[in-house]
């Protein structure tokens, strides 16, 4: 093994992932980071480094969590899809069976497996936008999900459900089980695999959390300048486009989230290793324990989505809750054609590929060095991940 001088070990075969990592201290790039690598069920990388608060005075430790962004729908959909196969939610079944309120304006056909591909066309809160009370409640959320108008018809286009996926999930999770998707996945998912993985953190005193570095993400939602690079960026900056309204509209928030609120769609904390540990799950055994059947996981991966994305007017492809190889975020390129998992806006990364037995997490606080591309930290990252399976 390689003894990794800001903190961690990688196998021999992994050590292009080391200099990797050490790379993006090296360029600047890198406040403070966890990455995560498990091969064949077991863990191969597992580094850490920098600082987890902006001052750098707080060291970055194993165990230190991170603010996911798009990655906690990660165990958003672990745990729909543990319910799909208890028998407990169906794919196909209208989500009014069980939610009767959410069938008003149009949406009585809409089901799990829309939501799941991003074709529901329920993506837009902006009629009632989520705040912190909400969160708090829960129930105006799912009020307000109730009311909503899809802004496509259902099922004949996709779009990220940015804001709405957690949400929609968790009330439906609600409505079979009586918890949260939060509650639900602690208690059925995390307790069960040992994970330091969370949607709203009960006791945040007994964590080590870091704190997040403002990234070009978070300045857009409060308001910044969006430029003019890309399509997306420029919606972005237009109060009447759907990109617009499906982010920065659909919410009320301040930048800096409450540890203990469940936001299932983007404030999940986690570490890398129980990220990673995670995906790992998906996809085999660990610990004796795997999350779902390989035929479900069969049907997670297949695509259900391809093509532009009305929301973020990126090429974009979609399985069952995760990005598929497809477009500049999740991009064959970097070796994740056989892969699927979710990138975070504010630079946080996160993937397996059954076909080369692999699970990566990578969770940092510096924020995203791009938007509309795969973070280039996360790919120096995952490319050296791919290199190394052939020294093996």
């Amino acid at each position: 093994m390689i003894e990794f001088p800001h903190g961690g070990w990688t196998e021999d075969a992994f050590a292009g992932v080391a200099r990797a990592f050490r790379e993006n201290f090296a360029i600047g790039a890198e406040v403070g980071a966890g990455v995560c690598v498990y091969h064949r069920g077991r863990p191969v990388v597992d580094l850490w480094g920098g600082y987890a608060d902006a001052e750098r005075t707080d060291p970055w430790r194993p165990d230190t969590l991170g603010v996911l962004a798009s990655p906690t729908k990660a165990m958003v959909a672990a745990a729909a899809l543990v319910l799909v196969e208890r028998g407990l939610l169906e794919l196909d079944a209208p989500i009014a069976e069980h939610w009767p309120e959410f069938a008003a304006e149009g949406k009585g056909g809409i089901t799990l497996r829309m939501v799941l591909a991003q074709r529901s066309g329920v993506v837009c809160l902006d009629h009632d936008p989520i705040t912190a009370d909400h969160l708090r409640a829960h129930s105006p959320i799912a009020d307000a999900l109730a009311a909503a108008r899809p802004e496509w018809e259902p099922g004949t286009a996709h779009g990220y459900h940015a804001t709405t996926f957690g949400h929609l999930i968790s009330e439906l999770v609600r409505r079979r089980t009586g918890r949260t998707v939060g509650r639900f996945f602690a208690e059925e998912i995390a307790a069960r695999l040992g994970l330091d993985c969370h949607i709203g953190l009960p006791d945040p005193e007994s964590a080590h959390l870091a704190t997040m570095v403002e990234s070009k993400a978070e300045e857009l939602m409060a308001g910044a300048d969006p430029g003019d690079e890309l399509a997306m960026l420029v919606a972005l900056g237009d109060p009447g486009s759907l990109t617009f309204r499906a982010v920065i509209g659909s919410m009320s928030l301040d930048t800096a989230p409450d540890p203990v609120l469940e936001n299932p769609s983007y404030d999940g904390l986690a570490s890398a290793q129980s990220l990673a540990r995670l995906y790992a799950a998906f996809i085999g055994e660990v610990g004796g324990y795997r999350l779902i059947r390989p035929e479900t996981l069969a049907e997670t991966r297949r695509v259900h989505s391809t093509g532009t994305c009305l929301v973020t007017l990126l090429p974009s492809a979609w399985g069952l809750g995760f990005q598929l190889a497809g477009g500049p975020i999740f991009p064959a390129s970097a070796g994740l054609g056989t892969a699927f998992g979710l990138a975070g806006a504010n630079g946080n990364f996160t993937f397996a590929d059954p076909e080369h037995d692999l699970a990566f997490a990578y969770v940092q606080n510096g924020g995203a060095r791009e938007i509309g591309d795969m973070d280039d930290r996360a790919r120096r990252l995952t490319e050296a991940t791919y290199q190394s399976l052939g020294s093996r």
